[in-house]
């Protein structure tokens, strides 16, 4: 399998959920094995941030990288699409300090990918392969991995709330999956926590344009849901985007039940800090290409298509 970058560079503007503020962010093609590469753009100049594990240094709200000199903020939903949508290169420049809210999920970002374009590249696939079970548990809640060549994720999500109860959703990981089922689940919360969110001064620039929101009984926004079980898809979309901090795709099976950033994180660091154990890094097949043969020769040309003449294809 290649590896793939996007065809064409993209841009978008939008309302940072922290702030409040607009954020103008950048898609850009990258090379072979850079991955995933943030620039993040100030009045100083530009820095970088390669996401890996311990860069991750917020999970309150949402996940934020930082180097202890920049950070960005609210980057999961962003790095879900293009963990999801299978681009293994891509440059993100951030003119902020975090990426967009959009509508509160990640089909904003699947189109402009889409837009984009996805080019196949020279180079093989590289990913980080589960390579014997494990279980990581926290106060009752956990993440599982098994091997299992491909990225499938079994998520329950359990809430003390009448709309929501207790969901699961089993998905191997597909693009198509991906923007099908996944992409347009959007965040949520609760009332309650976004009155207390908004007097602290925090999550300024969330509504319910870009969350799902409920009283103690129901769900306020105008327009309801947009799956019947839209809140345990968005805690999928979360976990895909929390795992692209791992660098290299992970291929595994993943058991989660009532998981978070900040646990999704802490599993993270696990199996790095015991990757010889639990990890392998595979570079993946390249497709088999027919082997080309010269045509037998023949005392006339023979004509193609029952004689019908082709424009020659342009380079």
């Amino acid at each position: 399998m290649h590896q793939t970058t996007i065809k064409n560079i993209v841009r978008c503007t939008g309302i940072g959920l922290h702030g409040g503020k607009q954020v103008e962010l950048v898609l850009r093609p990258a090379p072979e094995d850079t991955g995933i590469l943030f620039a993040l753009r100030s009045g100083s100049g530009t820095s970088f941030l390669s996401p890996k594990p311990r860069m991750v240094v917020d999970t309150g709200l949402a996940t934020s990288l930082g180097n202890g000199h920049d950070h960005i903020a609210t980057v999961e939903h962003l790095l879900a699409a293009v963990r999801g949508l299978g681009i293994d290169n891509i440059r993100i420049e951030v003119q902020g300090r975090e990426l967009p809210i959009m509508d509160g999920s990640a089909a904003s970002f699947v189109y402009l990918l889409n837009q984009a374009g996805v080019r196949r590249q020279n180079k093989a696939r590289k990913v980080l392969a589960i390579t014997k079970p494990l279980s990581f548990e926290r106060d009752g809640k956990f993440v599982k991995a098994y091997p299992h060549n491909g990225f499938m994720v079994d998520y329950t999500i359990q809430f003390a709330h009448p709309l929501i109860g207790r969901q699961n959703l089993c998905l191997e990981i597909t693009p198509d999956v991906f923007a099908t089922d996944i992409a347009k689940a959007r965040t949520f919360g609760f009332l309650r926590e976004v009155e207390y969110l908004h007097a602290n001064g925090l999550a300024l620039g969330g509504n319910l344009d870009n969350a799902v929101v409920l009283d103690e009984f129901g769900v306020l926004n105008t327009d309801g849901l947009r799956y019947p079980d839209e809140f345990v898809r968005h805690k999928l979309l979360d976990f895909v985007g929390d795992m692209a901090v791992m660098g290299l795709p992970l291929q595994g099976r993943f058991e989660v039940f009532a998981s978070g950033h900040a646990l999704n994180n802490s599993f993270l660091r696990y199996i790095e800090d015991n990757a010889l154990e639990y990890l392998e890094e595979r570079t993946l097949a390249l497709p088999e290409v027919a082997p080309v043969f010269a045509p037998e020769k023949t005392s006339a040309p023979q004509p193609a298509c029952g004689g019908l003449h082709r424009q020659p294809a342009m380079a």
